[in-house]
């Protein structure tokens, strides 16, 4: 997929693993650079489909300012409450920019089967109403670093803060 994973092998997710994991959870946290260089976080809504992230922005939005300004993102995706149970990925790279912005359903062969699972994992439909205020954004990750805790065994707690 990416570049290996030299630290914490014994945690990392198997690709297997990755695949079942980016399919299924529901929220990413995106990290993009703003026009004073201080990063930007925020939340949103994605689909794993073959081997990319693709993310449905909003086009009026600071994170789709600061993508279009430079390209470049992290994305974490994880799962967990208990320090046993944590779990997830961390996906580095450039945004590309893909259909027409903003998106009002223009026939586009890359997004018919990316359209089709964001429809059905958020809105149980068949097919994605286009608002007009939305475009997509794919990330083919350059790096993809990921850990599942559940692998450790018994429950380790974290050390003592000091």
């Amino acid at each position: 997929m990416t570049a290996a994973q030299r630290r914490g092998r014994k945690l990392m997710m198997t690709p297997g693993e990755l695949e079942e994991f980016l399919a299924t959870e529901r929220v990413c946290r995106v990290a993009t650079v703003s026009a004073d260089g201080s990063p930007h976080v925020s939340p949103l809504w994605f689909v794993w489909h073959g081997g990319s992230l693709w993310l449905y922005s909003l086009t009026r939005s600071r994170r789709w300012a600061g993508l279009r300004r430079d390209a470049r993102l992290a994305v974490v995706v994880d799962a967990g409450r208990e320090y046993d149970e944590l779990r997830g990925a961390e996906l580095t790279g450039t945004a590309a920019f893909v259909g027409e912005v903003p998106r009002t359903g223009q026939p586009h062969a890359a997004l018919e089967p990316v359209e089709r699972l964001f429809a059905r994992k958020y809105f149980g439909l068949g097919t994605l109403p286009h608002d007009g205020r939305h475009a997509w954004l794919r990330l083919t990750p350059d790096a993809v670093t990921s850990w599942d805790f559940r692998k450790l065994g018994s429950p380790q707690p974290p050390p003592a803060a000091r």
